[in-house]
This record gives C-alpha cells, sequence and structure tokens, in this order.
C-alpha cells in the first residue's frame, strides 16, 4: 500500500480516548512486518530484530485532538471541553463526529452574519455549542462523557499535496509502516523498535511510559511541524515540499542531528534544519529523559493548519523522512559507527 494510501485510512479514522478506530488499522498493517505488542492506554510496539544487541526507538504518536462532551441540554445542544490544543478561531460552523451510543453527526454553532452584533469571539471553548439536530432525543443516544472527533475525510490537492485531519501524527505513523515495509526483508545491524504511542496530545504521556518499557539505546522522535504559510514567521517554520525537518536542539542529541544531516547530504535527499532554543514540545523531550536518559534524536514533516481539519503536507516531505531513517537504520545509528 503507497504511503498516501496508508496515511488516508489512518487519517480518516479516530484515535482518541476510548477511540482506538485508527490504532486497530495500524496494528493491522504494521503486524504485516513483525508482531505487535500493545502498551495498555500507552500505544503498541513491534521489534524487527537485528544482528547485534542494540537497539534504536523509533516513535510517532497515534491520538489526535479533539473533545469531550461536558453538557447535554434538553433541546439537544452540546458543551464540550478541549483533548489537546485546540484554535477556537476555526470552530465555527465545523462539522464534527460525537462518538455516542452511536456516531452522531454534529455541528458547531455558528451565528449568521445578519445577525452578529459584532462582538469578539468567545474565549472559553464553554461557550461554544454543538448542534445535533436531535433536540430531546439527544440524551437518548449521547451521554457525557463521550468524546468528539471532527469529521473531515482526506483529500488530495494538486500536485502532491494533501489535506484531512490529524495528519499530525498520522503522517508519522504512516512513515513508520512504510519504514517497517522496507526494513522487514533486510539484514539489520541492529533492533528496530516502532512505536505508535498514545496520548501525546495530552502532555506526551503515552511515549514517557512506552520508552521506560522499551528502554532503548537511543531513539528518533518522527512527528509534525510548522509548515510555511502567510503570517508563518520565516524562522520558525519550514518550507511545504523541501523534505524532512531535522531537529538541532540542546535538549537532543547533537550526534544524532549530525548523522540524519550527513546522510541527507550525501545521499541528495531534500531535507532543511529546524533549530530549537529548548524544548521540542515532541516525545523526544520525555524519551531523552527516560530511566538515566536515552540519546534521541527528531525528525519532522512540514504541516499547515495544524490541529485543524484540514492540515495540510506534501507526500513527498513523507518520503524524504523515509528515505533519510532508512540508511540511518542500516547504518546502525550513532553508537556503532
Amino acid at each position: 500500500m503507497e504511503i498516501k494510501d496508508v496515511l488516508f485510512k489512518l487519517s480518516n479514522a479516530c484515535a482518541i480516548g476510548t477511540i482506538d478506530d485508527a490504532a486497530n488499522i495500524a496494528e493491522k498493517l504494521l503486524s504485516e512486518y513483525a508482531p505487535v505488542t500493545r502498551l495498555g492506554g500507552n500505544g503498541m510496539f513491534c521489534t524487527l530484530k537485528g544482528e547485534k544487541n542494540y537497539t534504536i526507538l523509533l516513535d510517532a504518536h497515534i491520538d489526535e485532538v479533539g473533545f469531550v462532551v461536558t453538557d447535554i441540554t434538553d433541546d439537544g445542544f452540546l458543551t464540550v471541553q478541549k483533548c489537546g490544543g485546540i484554535d477556537l478561531r476555526h470552530l465555527p460552523a465545523k462539522m464534527v463526529t460525537v462518538h455516542g451510543k452511536e456516531e452522531v453527526p454534529a455541528v458547531f454553532v455558528s451565528t449568521p452574519p445578519h445577525l452578529d452584533k459584532g462582538d469578539e469571539m468567545p474565549d472559553s471553548i464553554a461557550k461554544y455549542k454543538l448542534d445535533t439536530g436531535l433536540g430531546v432525543i439527544a440524551k437518548d443516544k449521547l451521554s457525557v462523557g463521550d468524546y468528539v472527533t471532527y469529521r473531515t475525510k482526506a483529500k488530495e490537492l494538486l500536485g502532491d499535496a494533501v489535506c484531512g485531519k490529524s495528519f499530525d501524527d498520522r503522517a508519522g505513523i504512516a512513515c513508520l509502516i512504510e519504514l517497517a515495509r522496507r526494513l522487514s526483508n533486510k539484514t539489520l545491524p541492529c533492533n528496530v523498535v516502532i512505536l505508535l504511542s498514545d496520548a501525546e496530545e495530552l502532555g506526551l504521556r503515552g511515549a514517557k511510559t512506552a520508552a521506560y518499557s522499551i528502554s532503548a539505546d537511543e531513539a528518533i522522535a518522527i512527528d509534525v511541524s510548522f509548515g510555511n504559510g502567510p503570517d508563518v514567521p520565516c524562522d520558525q517554520c519550514g518550507k511545504i515540499g523541501e523534505g524532512a525537518m531535522i531537529g538541532v536542539s540542546p535538549t537532543i542529541t547533537r550526534a544524532i542531528s549530525n548523522k540524519l544531516i550527513s546522510i541527507a547530504k550525501k545521499d541528495d535527499i531534500k531535507y532543511q534544519t529546524e533549530v530549537m532554543g529548548g524544548s521540542t514540545s515532541t516525545n523526544a523531550d520525555v524519551i531523552s529523559l527516560t530511566k538515566c536518559g536515552i540519546p534521541t534524536g527528531l525528525i519532522s514533516i512540514p504541516l499547515r493548519n495544524m490541529h485543524t481539519d484540514v492540515e495540510m503536507l506534501k507526500i513527498c516531505d513523507i518520503e524524504s523522512v523515509c528515505d533519510i531513517l532508512e540508511k540511518y537504520l542500516l547504518s546502525g545509528g550513532v553508537t556503532l559507527d
């Protein structure tokens, strides 16, 4: 299955809280190449065995941002709270799915411009309401505590661009599944553990506990990062279509960053650097602090419209990440040099 097909399949499914449709799909795809072990609520992993007792951990997170129902009125309107970072500005008129006793479509209420009094947008998500159209029977189908996800289906744009929900970080998951496919019939110099962690959007929770359990010798987190666009500062983003964003930060291991860059240069693979002064706001932050510390790198895919239902990226950037990581893993990482 092509990377784009895997990405679309994962994006169109959901993974938030107890909703694990995307996780089930990812497990099925990954298990074609190695047995998969579930880690309770912290994700899943598989191991590709190598010739030496040295382990490189690759991580990407399966969960997505969304909402949870906190109140249902008698006439069928819902109040929600955020699960992860949500930009309130884009919510009015947005379509979502409420995962109750059955999947119920709903839309965030939007005041018609004819009736708009010119008030500022609400500063609290509790002031935004979801309209189910169910009226008095809403409480028969839905309950407080039900999860809510964006309803958008992934779509192709012109050229190599695609858009959809939860590309953060299903793009990273698609990359790991592609790497499993490429490496499954090759002789590896070391063990490669592929981790699909959970609850990243809720505070990097799954990778922290999973990395402790796996106890790798080194690790690389695969995530998305800010892609260029109108009003996005050039020094705080990467360029869509210009390849993998290799992380450079005092909180991640410079030897890993340097080797990733060296591989990209040597094999003429498109890449760009992403320089951060401290925290990366990715799973790399918690993996590097596991036990007595794990040497950790970061490589990201540039993405526009982060944490919306129209996240946009280019497939060639995912391929760039795959190409660099494949060569890195076949080289045995940094310690086996």
